[in-house]
């Protein structure tokens, strides 16, 4: 799997880019950076229970939207959000992006998979900056040591729904339902082991 974003590293005070260096450095970078406010933030790599999050999201995305205007993407694909631009974990896009494009200017729904080390910022700083995107139409939050889906949706005037285990979600900006329980095949915390102790299974 590509590179997921995991804990961010701020680099020196001294790394300072303008928007133009950042995008031709990106280009031919070895290790992803997200630029916010004129710094550059190193991406490290994710643990299993975020990759499986990610894998299962873009998997159910990508075979649910096959045949449509719309595009799934994971991990290289950065977002514009002004002169600031971030690698959401999984995005959808159903705009007509041109081929050599490097990020969306335009997404339709963004999913970020939360840790301790990137909470803050998926909530705070980057909630901020997606919700004033006028394309996005749902910002969706998934907890991996515990099981909760939060699903902020303009219809809905950015307010919260929490999903739970038993509980259905729907991406109402590409018309798809997956239970709780699918986001989290394979993930391994204790929601999850005691939901496969009650007799679960899983595909």
């Amino acid at each position: 799997m590509s590179q997921v974003r995991q804990p961010q590293t701020m680099l020196p005070q001294a790394a300072l880019m303008t928007e133009a260096e950042y995008l031709s450095a990106e280009q031919v970078a070895k290790i992803r950076h997200e630029f916010i406010d004129g710094r550059v933030y190193a991406m490290a790599g994710a643990g299993y229970n975020h990759n499986c999050v990610v894998a299962n999201i873009a998997r159910k995305f990508g075979n649910h939207l096959d045949g449509t205007p719309c595009t799934t993407f994971i991990a290289d694909m950065k977002v514009r959000l002004g002169k600031d631009y971030v690698y959401p974990d999984v995005l959808v896009d159903c705009s007509k992006m041109a081929r050599d494009d490097y990020f969306s200017s335009s997404p339709a729904l963004i999913v970020e998979v939360l840790s301790k080390s990137t909470r803050k910022i998926d909530t705070t700083t980057k909630l901020i900056r997606y919700l004033n995107l006028p394309s996005l139409q749902e910002y969706v939050l998934i907890e991996t040591d515990f099981v909760s889906v939060q699903v902020l949706r303009r219809v809905n005037n950015w307010q919260s729904d929490y999903f739970y285990l038993g509980d259905a979600v729907t991406f109402t900006a590409i018309a798809l339902t997956l239970d709780v329980a699918e986001i989290y095949n394979r993930v391994d915390n204790q929601d999850m082991e005691e939901f496969r102790q009650g007799g679960a299974t899983l595909i």
